[in-house]
C-alpha cells in the first residue's frame, strides 16, 4: 500500500493574498502583486515548460511523494515521465530496490534527462515532501516497518551533491574496488549544481545554463584538496575571465524600480558618480547622499584606530552603517539594498557593514574610502569567504556552461561505467549521459536518486559498533541497507530526524545551520538584442521579486560553443532571494521560505516575463515572441549560512557551532558545507575529504573487497 504524504504548506493560486504580506513590511513584492496581462506578456503562448497547479505538475498531483519512474509503454518506447504526464496516463511508482534492479527501472532512467525538464526543479514537492514529513512527525505513522534489501555496501553516502559525490571519488581513491552506495532525495545529481538544458530552433546542439551552483568561487585560495580535486579532473581555471559583453560595451546596469521609487529606470554605472547619479528617480538630497558617499565621504569615525574603527563596523550591518552613521536619505539606503542579494541571499540590512566595506569598489558600497582603512589584509572580523578574497588571485570564475555540475558529472563518470560517453572536462558539457547506469548491480559506485533517506543508526552502541544500517523511502515502503561507514552529506538541518542516537548538544549545533532560500529561473530567449540595445549584460533590481537578471556567462566549453551574436538564442538568468527584509539572517531565511512555499509556478514565470518587459521592453523586446522556454530552479535550502558580523558573536573567536556538529559519530561522518561553514564549491570539498579522513582509522568494514 502506498503511503501518501500531503504538501505541508497548501499552494495558492497567483491573485491569492498572503496574510501580512506586502512589499513595505517583508521585502521585495510578490512576483503576482500587479493583475495579470496574460496575452502581453506571452502567457497564452506555447513554450517549452509543463503546466503546474500550486507548484505540482497536473499529473503528479495528489500522487503519493517519492520517486516516480515510468515504464516502457505498449510501443516498447521507454516513456519519461513528461510523456507519460502528457499522455494521462499515472505514473507508476519505483518498484523496491533490491540486489538487482529491473529492467523496465534502467529503460525509464535511461530516458530521464533531468536537465531537459521545463518546470519546477530543485526543492520540488516530490524532493522534499517525505524530509518534511519526518519533520512534522507524520512520516512513520504512514509507512510499515523497514525491509531491508540484503544490499551491503563499504560505505553509504546521503546525498549526491558536491560534497556527497566527492566523498564517494575520495572514498574510492583510498579504497579502489569498494562497495559504495549515494542516496539522494533529488532526481538528479549535482545538490544544488543543477544543469538547465533547452533545444533552441536553428542551434546545433543543445543550449546548456545553470540552475543554481555557477562558477568556481576564488579557486586560485582554494585548499590543497579543492586544488587536488580539480587538477584529477583536468579543469584549468587560469585564463577563463570571457570578456565577449564588455567587447560589446555591454555593461552591468541597476534597474530603479517602481517597488522602491517613483518610476523604472535603467541606469547604468559608469565614469564619475555626479554624471550617473543624476539619472536616478531619487529624491534630490539623496543624489546628493549618494554622490559624497561614492566620491568624497568624510572619516566617519575620526581619532579611531584601525583596528577600532572595524571593530565599530563589526557591530553594525551596512543598511545600519548608511542610516546611522552616515545619516543617509532612506532613497540611498534603497538604491544600496540588493547589492548584497545575489552573492549572500540577504540584502544590506542583513550584510555586515565590515564585509561591504572588504567588497567595496567603484560602484558597489559607497561611503567607506574615507575611513582610510588598512587593506593590506582582512580583519579577523571579516567572514571567512570575505578573507579568502585576499589571498585569490580571482574572483568569481564561470568554467563550464552547466556551472558547477559539470564537475559532479566528471566525478561520476569515472566512479561510474556507462554514464557517460566521456569524463573529460572539455567534453562534459556535450557528451550523453545514461542515467539508467547509475544504479546497475554490477557497479561498484551506484547512486540511487529519488530516494530519500530516513534513517540512520550504528549498529550497537556508537563507540564499539562494527557496522551501520541506512533506511530510505523507495516510494512504496522504507528499504534498510548496511554500510561499514556512512558520510551524511546532506543539510545539517535533516540529520537529526535520520540520525536520531545523536548527542543533544550536537543536534542543537546542527539546528543553527539555516540555509538561505534562492530560486533561480533560466529563461531561454531566442535572441539577445534587446540587451546589447540596452547596453547591459546584467541587471540588479533595487526592490523587484527577482533581484537580478543577467546572460549567461559567455564560456565554451570543448565543442560548445556559446552564443555570441545577439541574433542566436541564449540562456538569461534571474535570481530571487526571498529571506525577509529587517531580520537576522536565520530568521529571515525561515520566512523567507515559508514563504516560497506557498508560491505556485504561474506567478513566478509572470514574474519573469513582466520583469524582463520592464527592463527590455523599450529596447524592442517582446516577451510572446521572445522568451521560448522557461525552468524554475527552487530552493529552498540555499546558500550555507556563514558566520558574520554583527550576528555572529562568537565569530571570530569561537567556539564554533560547527565544530561541535561535524564531530564523528561512531560510524557515521559529516561531510557538507554547512559543517564547515561555507556556500562554495571548495567548502564542500574540504568537508568531504575530512570525512573521508575521519572513517579511515576504522577496522575494515564488512563486504570490503
Amino acid at each position: 500500500m502506498m503511503a501518501h504524504f500531503p504538501r505541508d504548506v497548501p499552494g495558492r493560486r497567483a491573485r491569492d493574498p498572503v496574510p501580512g504580506d506586502d512589499a513595505g513590511e517583508h521585502g521585495a513584492a510578490r512576483p503576482d502583486d500587479r493583475p495579470p496581462e496574460p496575452g502581453r506578456l506571452g502567457m497564452d503562448r506555447r513554450i517549452s515548460r509543463r503546466h503546474f497547479i500550486d507548484g505540482v505538475a497536473v499529473a503528479a498531483a495528489g500522487a503519493a511523494l517519492g520517486p516516480r519512474h515510468a515504464v516502457p509503454p505498449a510501443t516498447g518506447q521507454a516513456a519519461t515521465p513528461d510523456r507519460a504526464a502528457s499522455s494521462g496516463r499515472a505514473v507508476p511508482h519505483a518498484v523496491p530496490h533490491a540486489g538487482h534492479v529491473p529492467s523496465a527501472r534502467h529503460a525509464a532512467s535511461r530516458a530521464r534527462r533531468p536537465s531537459r525538464a521545463r518546470n519546477l526543479q530543485g526543492d520540488t514537492p516530490d524532493a522534499v515532501g517525505v524530509p518534511h514529513a519526518l519533520r512534522d512527525g507524520r512520516f512513520w505513522e504512514r509507512v510499515g516497518a523497514p525491509r531491508t534489501t540484503g544490499e551491503t555496501y563499504d560505505l553509504v553516502v546521503v546525498g549526491a551533491g558536491i560534497s556527497g559525490v566527492t566523498a564517494a571519488y575520495a572514498w574510492a581513491e583510498r579504497h579502489p574496488g569498494a562497495r559504495v552506495l549515494v542516496l539522494d532525495n533529488y532526481d538528479d545529481i549535482g545538490g544544488h549544481a543543477r544543469r538547465n538544458e533547452f533545444r533552441p530552433a536553428g542551434r546545433p546542439g543543445p543550449l546548456v545554463g545553470h540552475g543554481g551552483a555557477r562558477s568556481l568561487y576564488a579557486p586560485s585560495a582554494w585548499s590543497a584538496e579543492g586544488r587536488g580535486l580539480l587538477a584529477s579532473l583536468g579543469v584549468e581555471v587560469r585564463g577563463r575571465r570571457p570578456d565577449l559583453y564588455r567587447s560589446l560595451g555591454m555593461r552591468e546596469g541597476v534597474f530603479c524600480d517602481r517597488e522602491s521609487f517613483s518610476a523604472d529606470r535603467l541606469v547604468v554605472p559608469d565614469g564619475p558618480a555626479r554624471r550617473w547619479a543624476a539619472e536616478l528617480p531619487v529624491a534630490a538630497p539623496a543624489r546628493e547622499d549618494l554622490v559624497r558617499l561614492f566620491e568624497n565621504p568624510p572619516d566617519w569615525f575620526p581619532g579611531l584606530t584601525d583596528a577600532r574603527k572595524k571593530e565599530m563596523l563589526a557591530g553594525l550591518t551596512y543598511a545600519g552603517f548608511l542610516r546611522e552613521v552616515c545619516r543617509a536619505h532612506p532613497d540611498v539606503i534603497a538604491f544600496c539594498r540588493t547589492m548584497p542579494s545575489a552573492a549572500w541571499g540577504y540584502g544590506a540590512d542583513a550584510l555586515g557593514a565590515l564585509d561591504a566595506w572588504a567588497e567595496s569598489g567603484p560602484y558597489a558600497y559607497p561611503g567607506f574610502a574615507g575611513l582610510r582603512l588598512d587593506r593590506s589584509r582582512p580583519s579577523p572580523y571579516n567572514a571567512a569567504r570575505v578573507a579568502r578574497r585576499w589571498a585569490a588571485e580571482d574572483g568569481d570564475v564561470p568554467c563550464f556552461p552547466e556551472g558547477n555540475q559539470a564537475l559532479v558529472r566528471m566525478m561520476v563518470a569515472r566512479l561510474v561505467p556507462g554514464f557517460a560517453g566521456s569524463a573529460a572536462a572539455e567534453d562534459v558539457t556535450t557528451t550523453w549521459f545514461d542515467y539508467g547506469a547509475l544504479d546497475r548491480p554490477a557497479n561498484r559506485v551506484r547512486i540511487r536518486l529519488s530516494s530519500p533517506v530516513v534513517l540512520v543508526r550504528n549498529d550497537g552502541p556508537a563507540e564499539t559498533a562494527s557496522s551501520a544500517t541506512v533506511g530510505y523511502y523507495d516510494g512504496g515502503r522504507v528499504r534498510t541497507v548496511r554500510a561499514g561507514a556512512v558520510v551524511m552529506a546532506c543539510w545539517n538541518m535533516v540529520i537529526p530526524y535520520l540520525l536520531e542516537d545523536l548527542p543533544a548538544e550536537q543536534k542543537q549545533a546542527m539546528r543553527q545551520a539555516v540555509k538561505m532560500p534562492l530560486v533561480h529561473a533560466t529563461a531561454q530567449l531566442r535572441g539577445w538584442r534587446a540587451f546589447r540595445e540596452a547596453g547591459v549584460h546584467r541587471v540588479r533590481f533595487t526592490g523587484a521579486y527577482w533581484v537580478t537578471a543577467e546572460l549567461a556567462p559567455p564560456v565554451s566549453a570543448g565543442s560548445y560553443r556559446c552564443p555570441s551574436h545577439p541574433d542566436e538564442p541564449i540562456a538569461v538568468h534571474l535570481l530571487h532571494t526571498p529571506a525577509r527584509r529587517g531580520l537576522a539572517p536565520r530568521e529571515a531565511a525561515v520566512a523567507g521560505r515559508r514563504e516560497l512555499l506557498r508560491t505556485p509556478y504561474a506567478p513566478l514565470e509572470f514574474g519573469v516575463r513582466e520583469q524582463l518587459t520592464r527592463l527590455l521592453g523599450p529596447f524592442g523586446f517582446d516577451p510572446a515572441r521572445d522568451i521560448e522556454g522557461l525552468t524554475i530552479n527552487r530552493w529552498g535550502h540555499g546558500y550555507a549560512p556563514e558566520y558574520v558580523r554583527p550576528w555572529d558573536a562568537f565569530h571570530p573567536g569561537g567556539p564554533f557551532p560547527a565544530e561541535l556538529a561535524r564531530r564523528r559519530f561512531g560510524r557515521v561522518a559529516i561531510a557538507n558545507s554547512d559543517s564547515v561553514p561555507g556556500a562554495d564549491v571548495d567548502s564542500a570539498v574540504r568537508a568531504a575529504y575530512r570525512a573521508v579522513g575521519e572513517l579511515a582509522p576504522l577496522s575494515e568494514p564488512p563486504g570490503a573487497a
